[in-house]
């Protein structure tokens, strides 16, 4: 008997053990950490597809979103699907597109991250040289391969509820493992100071 108890005293260890860590492990998926994977190449040549992120679902619980974030998001054509774009403009900014330069509050924006410049669709959300201002709660974004991307030129502003988080680690491939560094000024990630003149100077 006392060899059986002992069996069974340990099994029920380890059970309770899997139950631990599978329940903290439901808890850091589903509050505060997601895993994804990049697919497609509209976020070239930051993110390749195939490539595996990590995504806070916390951090815009304690900031709000920055311009120069990369997000996670739900397509607002199929939320099953999950979107990666960077944050171009904040709620309450004015974004113009002319001669594939984009202008966030008559700022010009100079990316140095992007694959080509910044096109435009006809049919699309924005059009050429015509202001847009972005509505309180959503936010305007772009993948930073602009020819391949579906983004807010396309379908508009991205409601802040459908936000999942922002892509703060990237963890394989392993040569390229790290945090993600927003590549514009801290300064002018959340707001515009008069005298400036870009959002972002290339180094």
């Amino acid at each position: 008997m006392g060899i059986v108890k002992g069996i069974i005293d340990f099994v029920m260890d380890i059970l309770e053990t899997i139950v631990f860590i599978g329940s903290l492990f439901i808890v850091v998926y589903f509050f505060i950490v997601q895993p994804n994977q990049v697919k497609g190449a509209s976020m070239e040549p930051t993110f390749f597809s195939g490539e595996y992120i990590l995504t806070s679902k916390i951090t815009y619980k304690f900031r709000s979103p920055h311009r120069g974030d990369v997000i996670i998001f739900k397509s607002p054509k199929n939320p099953d699907i999950d979107y990666i774009k960077r944050i171009i403009g904040l709620p309450g900014d004015k974004i113009v597109i002319q001669d594939a330069k984009i202008y966030v509050n008559d700022q010009v924006l100079e990316e140095n991250y992007i694959s080509a410049e910044t096109n435009l669709w006809e049919s699309g959300y924005i059009k050429e040289g015509s202001p847009v201002s972005v509505p309180p709660n959503m936010l305007f974004v772009m993948g930073d391969n602009r020819p391949r991307s579906s983004d807010s030129r396309e379908f508009g502003p991205v409601p802040l509820d459908a936000v999942i988080g922002e892509v703060f680690f990237r963890y394989f491939p392993a040569n390229k493992m790290g945090t993600i560094i927003n590549p514009i000024p801290k300064i002018l990630q959340s707001y515009l100071l008069p005298n400036f003149k870009v959002l972002h100077q290339a180094a």
